[in-house]
């Protein structure tokens, strides 16, 4: 029970690796607020965890939406110990093919969603004198992949943010750190390699692309969420933890 009676919100726990974090959360003890646009996978994730959990429908791109969402949670709660910020859209563009429109939806959800979520909680837990922010970055954040544009923009940016916010609030004992995940398991990944005319091979090639010749589990992200947000990490501060099987040390022609 490694956050037995913290109360954590996370965002975009829906499915994939956000109700991955919600799943190991209440098992390690904690209470989850499940912060999801979609109602559909908000509520099921919610009801499939159990009463440790509350489902409130969260737009992070509206900052009434974001307010409500960390006013319920303290109603009902009374404090917020933990924010992961996980909701996220991918949006891979050529550079000069993107459209004002999708640039802009973009920074909306995986950069400037995250800074919402943070400025609505941050006054709580600087009240407490304690919290744990995880930004869920990417192994974007880190390199750049042709034709990804402006993902990678995002989020290396949240890494800045992650940084910045870490290093103003450490002497309140509020830690902000990241996880980069790498290619991870999810049924986005799955319905991907539908579209292609062999999903096996297509499978076999994006494993083999990673020295474990496999790709990661949303269960591993998880984990390691669970690690940051608990009192097991108190000196790992403005930081981001790479989850991608040593792909990104490996050089490449």
């Amino acid at each position: 029970m490694r956050l037995d009676g913290k109360v954590a919100i996370v965002t975009g726990a829906g499915r994939g690796i956000g109700a991955a974090i919600a799943e190991a959360f209440v098992r390690e003890g904690a209470t989850v607020v499940i912060a999801e646009v979609d109602a559909a996978t908000g509520s099921a994730t919610a009801a499939r965890l159990g009463s440790s959990t509350l489902f409130v429908c969260t737009d992070v791109t509206d900052n009434g939406s974001v307010e409500a969402c960390t006013a319920e949670a303290l109603k009902r709660f009374g404090r917020i110990d933990i924010l992961v910020n996980n909701a996220g859209i991918n949006v891979f563009h050529d550079p000069l093919e993107t459209t004002d429109a999708e640039w802009q939806r973009c920074m909306a959800v995986d950069l400037e969603g995250v800074w919402r979520m943070c400025r609505a909680v941050l006054p709580t837990m600087l009240r407490q004198q304690t919290g744990s922010v995880v930004n869920i970055a990417s192994s974007h954040s880190s390199t750049i992949i042709p034709g990804t544009f402006p993902y990678p923009v995002a989020k290396h940016g949240l890494l800045g943010l992650t940084r910045a916010l870490g290093i103003q609030y450490a002497a309140s004992n509020i830690r902000v750190n990241a996880i980069a995940p790498g290619y991870i398991e999810t049924d986005l990944a799955v319905d991907y390699w539908k579209t292609f005319q062999d999903p096996a091979a297509e499978r076999q090639r994006t494993y083999d692309l990673h020295p474990p010749k496999r790709i990661g589990k949303p269960e591993e992200v998880a984990m390691t969420a669970v690690f940051l947000a608990s009192d097991e990490a108190p000196f790992i501060n403005a930081t981001s933890i790479a989850i991608d099987g040593g792909r990104s040390v490996l050089y490449h022609e």
